[in-house]
This record gives structure tokens, C-alpha cells and sequence, in this order.
């Protein structure tokens, strides 16, 4: 089984193989994901990992406050994204 977990507070300059390499301390990371403003491209400051169960858990306890590159990181078990109402 495999957690997606929710990366927040990235620097901007932060690449998806930094946040990787990060990770991979932890365990085995099958998937990065910055995520970038549709209309701009840039990088909006939060991304997902998806990693293995166990390592997860010890990423969250061990990268969660940590500081990564002048940035101290929010990392939690990703959340089911809510349905927003289209106006």
C-alpha cells in the first residue's frame, strides 16, 4: 500500500527531485508532484508524495516543521480533494 501525503510551504525554488530526494530518506517515493498556477506555470508552494506506507509515516514525523530551504515544510497525510461548487 502506498499514502499520499500533502507537501505545503515549498520554497518557489524547490525541483520535484529535491522534494524527492528528501523523501526517499524515508522510504521508497513512487510519485512527486509540484503543483503550478494553471495560468502562470510557477510554482504554487505545495505539492504530493506518494511513498510507501511505513516510510510515509516516518517522513510526516521526521519532515513535518522541518526546514527546507529557508522554508519550514507542512507535511500531512494527503486529503480526499473536496468538490467545490461551480458558480
Amino acid at each position: 500500500m502506498s499514502k499520499k501525503l500533502y507537501v505545503g510551504n515549498l520554497p518557489w525554488s524547490a525541483t520535484e527531485s529535491d522534494v524527492r530526494e528528501a523523501f526517499e530518506a524515508y522510504g521508497e517515493v513512487t510519485s512527486v508532484k509540484l503543483i503550478e498556477d494553471r495560468e502562470t506555470g510557477r510554482p504554487r508552494g505545495f505539492g504530493f508524495v506518494e511513498m510507501e506506507d511505513a516510510g510515509a509515516i516516518e517522513a510526516i514525523e521526521n519532515l513535518d516543521g522541518r526546514d527546507f530551504g529557508g522554508r519550514n515544510l507542512k507535511v500531512n497525510e494527503a486529503k480526499p480533494r473536496e468538490e467545490r461548487p461551480r458558480w
